[in-house]
């Protein structure tokens, strides 16, 4: 009898083992389906969903069913209780924060990412031996735990100098030297991960102090890579940063062996990483320079302009819209802040009512995060397929008959092709120059995120059209419709 008792709690220990593999191949698949999702606004929320239903049966079925050494997960009470403050915490957050304050509530989330990853990576190294038990350094769990620590720390800590330059609270710090800096920086934490797996068998307790000193460089490391990076080139640090912590999360997924962690994590690493590659390709930028915090040209911004600004009044832009054949609308950050999305949209079905034909200009960095204009005009319904990429954009811009330009300042600025020494020379512009007219909406003559002069507005088939864009666009309209 008792032989069948031991064959029972065996059977049981397997099936549950088996089904918590079972939920977690699920959960993958639930992953991926919403990253495939998400590639279209019109299944997108259905695919984050998707992905946050897999989330949910991987957490609910390790706290159930995980075991380690035959004893289930303790502590329930307080799991449970976190994860639902953070859940309310979170929920919140997302729906209190305004369009304009999403890449800063991305940069947020992704940095408390990078601070897991390194708070496991920082907990379980002194567990990977029991009491002073000797352990040898070599392996695959300790590269993935240092691994970890790393590349979180790096994210956390970049992530939290994205916030705070996105939100106006902390200034760009350009400096040559900087460079040099990163570069011993990064090869000095490679340093700590030779150092610690070449010591053979050792205690982890007598490893901490290397293990603190690596924490410290990396978060360090993760200041002195962002400080330098501003402007434009924002939205490709953040793409990097993400990518960071969907590896360090993958570390994690190595350590614990746990599959749902492992395909998260590559999920996030690998398509934050390709979409860095293809950024950094549409930008005329190097990776390793991303790496290094090289962004820009490094000369200083550009000076002043000369010329002559010229104004339009809402009348004549109405009329110059509306017996247009073909408009480009480009928006940038501006037309987030004034939430002006739905009113854009609105002229330009206007327009299209009157046989006017209808584009918007979309360069993969405005704004201020990867993808904020495509997200920003789905929220108004703006049909994808009138979301032209920057360089579809520059080719049709000679038979345009007006760019619109609402506030975007850097992606269409001509220095990006013309002044070497300017910090955003060499990143692809949508060329509004080459269209027959510009009419540009501002709130003033301020400079873009990038602090530099912009020679379009002085351009003589450049007209602009102060004020905010939400009352502009809302004047343009009625005068459109008076005509």
């Amino acid at each position: 009898m008792n032989e069948v008792f031991k064959l029972t709690e065996n059977i049981s220990f397997t099936l549950g083992d088996a089904l918590l593999e079972l939920i977690y191949v699920i959960a993958s698949v639930l992953f991926i389906i919403g990253l495939k999702m998400l590639s279209s606004p019109k299944t997108a929320k259905r695919g984050n969903l998707w992905a946050a239903l897999g989330m949910v049966m991987a957490i609910i079925a390790t706290i159930s069913l995980h075991e380690m050494d035959g004893e289930p997960i303790k502590n329930i009470g307080w799991i449970i209780g976190a994860i639902a403050l953070g859940t309310v915490i979170g929920w919140a957050i997302a729906v209190k924060v305004k369009m304009t304050a999403m890449p800063q509530l991305v940069s947020f989330f992704n940095g408390m990412g990078g601070a897991s990853a390194a708070l496991i990576s920082l907990m379980e190294f002194p567990h990977l031996a029991h009491g002073s038990a000797l352990v040898a350094m070599h392996t695959g769990e300790v590269l993935a735990i240092l691994l970890g620590l790393m590349i979180g720390s790096v994210s956390f800590a970049g992530s939290m100098i994205a916030f705070g330059k996105l939100d106006g609270r902390i200034k760009d710090i350009r400096a040559s030297a900087l460079r040099v800096i990163n570069l011993i920086f990064l090869a000095v934490l490679i340093g700590f991960i030779v150092y610690i797996m070449t010591r053979g068998e050792a205690s982890p307790a007598e490893l901490m102090p290397a293990i603190y000193l690596m924490l410290a460089i990396s978060l360090i490391y993760g200041v002195s890579f962002v400080m330098p990076i501003g402007g434009a080139d924002m939205p490709v640090v953040i793409s990097l940063l993400n990518s960071f912590t969907g590896v360090a999360a993958a570390m994690g997924g190595f350590l614990y062996d746990n599959q749902a962690m492992l395909t998260g994590g590559i999920l996030v690493g690998s398509a934050g990483t390709i979409l860095t590659i293809l950024m950094c390709r549409a930008m005329n930028r190097s990776l390793t320079n991303v790496i290094l915090g090289a962004f820009g040209g490094g000369g200083a911004a550009a000076g002043q302009e000369g010329g002559t600004v010229k104004e339009i009044s809402l009348s004549d832009a109405a009329v110059l819209l509306n017996y247009s054949q073909k408009i480009y609308i480009i928006p940038g950050y501006g037309l987030a802040v004034a939430q002006a999305q739905h009113l854009v949209n609105e002229m330009s079905k206007m327009l299209e009512r009157n046989g006017v034909e209808v584009k918007f200009g979309i360069h993969s960095v405005a704004g201020r995060m990867p993808g904020h204009m495509n997200v920003l005009l789905a929220e108004a319904d703006v049909p994808y397929e009138k979301l032209i990429e920057e360089r579809d954009a520059s080719e049709e811009m000679s038979s345009t008959d007006v760019a619109v330009v609402i506030g975007a300042n850097d992606v269409v600025n001509p220095a990006a092709e013309e002044d070497p020494s300017s910090p955003i020379y060499g990143m692809p512009i949508i060329r509004a120059g080459q269209a027959k007219n510009i009419i540009v909406m501002k709130r003033g003559m301020g400079k873009g995120y990038a602090a530099i002069e912009n020679s379009l507005f002085y351009n003589d088939k450049t007209r602009m059209l102060f004020g905010n864009a939400k009352d502009s666009l809302q004047k343009l309209i009625e005068e459109i419709k008076a005509l």
